[in-house]
């Protein structure tokens, strides 16, 4: 009788231990018909549900230890730390008409992503109209759409996805430390910016008002020389210009810089200063890979809420789920599966495949102390902020350290990957880092991983995008690239489901030709009248942040060039229209009518000639023979190539 009572005991305090990557409460605080309760090709009609998802996370265990500073943030009276999740999920309002698979759209800043750029729907953070649901694709192929939080630095507002994560201390006492900021601004008469350099993400506070703590710089071009900008020329303040009076009106602020003359457009200035109070950024890892976890594999949740994709809030109705991310988020998906979030505290893997789209060879800015994810290295903007090695899927020997290291390297929990990358990503975002060892050799494509060019595309580029100047010197690229990620994402379901390999991975190589160095002579971009060639990218230089970046902060500011070292960027070779050779070529780009690219340069007044943030070019062929030859144009005219065009 007595060993009875024991295993009853037994049995209840296995019975009421927290589950391992609990989701302790999910609320849905609104459900209603999406499309207006548009009956979609077999799956029939979809539901919206919005909420907010709550969980904790054990220091303790060997998963979550590579956070950064998660040993420092406050814990409950369980011993875990807690966060939030904004949620909001399209499913099925019959759940066993859908296809049983999860597609999370990890989100941009916020943003949602994938019906844009799968379904060629227009932008909407609040998708909720047929027409948000653009061509219907991954409602008729029967999806359930998950979107949910996961930078927990970005400003609260509307319809925008967050997720609150708490601040480190150390032993109680605010953590101070030295942090670098870039502020630059395309248009006149600004005279403040956060010290966040963004307006969309909070910044981290002044530790002191004292300004001999600080510095700023100003310069015209990345590589130029760095001109210290006068203590009494600026202000920790929110500040704007009075155009009555013409006098500059300051509000003192721990969170702003003020610049009394104003910055100038294209410039980079440089912030340095003590900040305080980091936030343990880093937990955007575990709220994604806790939720998903939790919707694919749990019942209901710690208080007894029901999994919303529940059938009947009996069994869950989910048996897959895989990932896409667009560029910053992207690089989150790559750096969520590189830190092994890919597998929750029960050592059940999350996503079966994960698809980044347009990352190129980076990770992301946020399992650092005072991380800024909303960071993006480019040719001209933020272009030492971390995106380090490993930049590739294989596990292989850094150039610069020496240490072997790799995304992928978990057998067991490591998904399937789709990564897909256009022009923009070789020039802006080192692509070719991703494929090659960093010494200008082709890697082997591990057999987990496809790998696809979409030739001639530019980094962003939604359905219906017209061709617009803006900041750049030529017309931008509008190119979509729907039709292909669609069949991918066709072939990835079914390397998943059935087993069938996709296509072989196509992209540009050493070995044939079609990756090379960025010199006009090596390229092959023809001389175009009034197009501007110079070669420029954004280099990948060996830096030292100093000798505590394993723990993930960041000490040297800004961080030292080591013995003019540098990883070897390539890029994709073109044909005799500037129309890339390799990776998977569009109709647009097979039956041309003009250059299409994934670079751009800014035009004058705007640091001319700089890459033009992660924009391409769009350079239309001459309509005929004579207008061709009378501007000395090598390309063949429309006239010349298509008779009855």
């Amino acid at each position: 009788m007595f060993s009875y009572l024991i295993f009853l005991w037994a049995l209840f305090v296995f019975l009421s231990a927290p589950a391992h990557a609990v989701i302790t409460k999910i609320v849905i605080e609104k459900r209603e018909p999406f499309a207006n309760g548009h009956e979609f090709p077999v799956t029939g009609a979809y539901e919206k549900l919005v909420g907010r998802a709550y969980g904790e996370v054990d220091p303790k265990k060997p998963l979550n230890k590579i956070l950064v500073n998660l040993d420092k943030a406050p814990r409950n009276q369980n011993g875990r730390v807690e966060y939030w999740t904004d949620i909001f999920i399209l499913k099925p309002v019959d759940m066993m008409r859908g296809n049983g698979k999860i597609f999370y759209d990890a989100p941009n800043r916020g943003s949602k992503r994938i019906l844009m750029f799968i379904n060629d729907a227009p932008e909407n953070n609040n998708p909720s109209s047929l027409q948000d649901a653009g061509n219907g694709f991954l409602m008729r192929q029967g999806y359930t759409i998950v979107w949910s939080g996961w930078q927990g630095d970005l400003q609260p507002t509307e319809n925008w996805l967050t997720a609150g994560v708490p601040a480190a201390t150390n032993k109680g006492k605010e953590i101070v430390r030295k942090v670098r900021t870039e502020i630059v601004v395309t248009a006149e008469g600004i005279y403040s910016r956060p010290l966040s350099g963004d307006v969309r993400v909070m910044s981290y506070e002044a530790a002191a008002s004292d300004k001999s703590q600080a510095s700023l710089t100003v310069r015209e071009k990345s590589n130029g020389p760095r001109i210290p900008v006068s203590q009494s020329e600026w202000e920790f303040a929110a500040c704007k210009l009075d155009k009555k009076t013409g006098k500059v009106e300051m509000k003192p602020s721990v969170k702003d810089l003020c610049l009394l003359s104003g910055f100038k457009p294209g410039h980079i200035y440089e912030f340095i200063y003590p900040a305080k109070n980091p936030l343990v950024l880093g937990l955007g890892f575990a709220v994604v890979r806790d939720l998903i976890s939790f919707l694919r594999y749990e019942v209901e949740d710690k208080a007894g809420n029901s999994n919303p994709l529940t059938s009947g809030g009996v069994k869950t109705s989910i048996k897959n789920a895989y990932a896409w991310g667009r560029s910053q988020s992207g690089r989150f998906l790559r750096d969520l599966v590189y830190h092994g979030f890919n597998e929750d505290e029960s050592h059940r893997q999350v996503f079966a495949a994960v698809s980044p789209h347009v990352a190129g060879g980076g990770r992301l800015y946020l399992n650092y102390e005072f991380a800024r994810p909303v960071s993006s290295s480019q040719q001209h903007t933020n272009q030492l902020d971390p995106e380090l090695f490993p930049f590739a899927y294989n596990v292989l020997k850094d150039p610069q350290t020496g240490r072997e290291d790799g995304i992928l390297k978990r057998p067991k929990s490591d998904p399937y990957i789709v990564h897909t990358q256009t022009d923009t990503e070789y020039w802006q975002k080192r692509g070719a880092l991703a494929h090659t060892d960093g010494k200008g050799k082709d890697l082997p494509i591990p057999k987990k991983v496809r790998m696809y060019f979409i030739a001639s595309a530019q980094h962003n580029t939604p359905f219906g995008s017209a061709p617009r100047k803006g900041a750049c010197q030529q017309l931008t690229n509008p190119m979509p690239v729907g039709d292909a990620l669609r069949a991918l994402m066709v072939a990835m379901d079914r390397w998943v489901e059935e087993g069938t390999p996709p296509p072989l991975s196509q992209i540009p190589r050493v070995s044939d030709g079609s990756l090379v160095s960025a010199g006009q002579e090596s390229t092959g971009f023809p001389a175009i009248p009034g197009v501007r060639y110079n070669g420029l990218y954004n280099r990948q230089l060996f830096l030292d942040y100093g000798s505590n970046l394993v723990r993930g902060i960041l000490e040297v500011h800004p961080p030292r060039q080591i013995k003019n070292g540098e990883y070897k960027i390539l890029v994709p070779k073109v044909d005799a229209d500037g129309n890339e050779i390799a990776g998977i070529r569009l109709p647009t780009i097979r039956v041309p009518l003009a250059t299409h690219t994934g670079w751009n340069l800014q035009r004058k007044g705007l640091a001319e000639d700089e890459l033009c943030a992660l924009l391409g070019s769009y350079i239309p062929f001459a309509k005929t023979k004579a207008e061709r030859e009378k501007n000395g144009d090598p390309r063949l005219s429309v006239e010349e190539r298509y008779k009855d065009h």
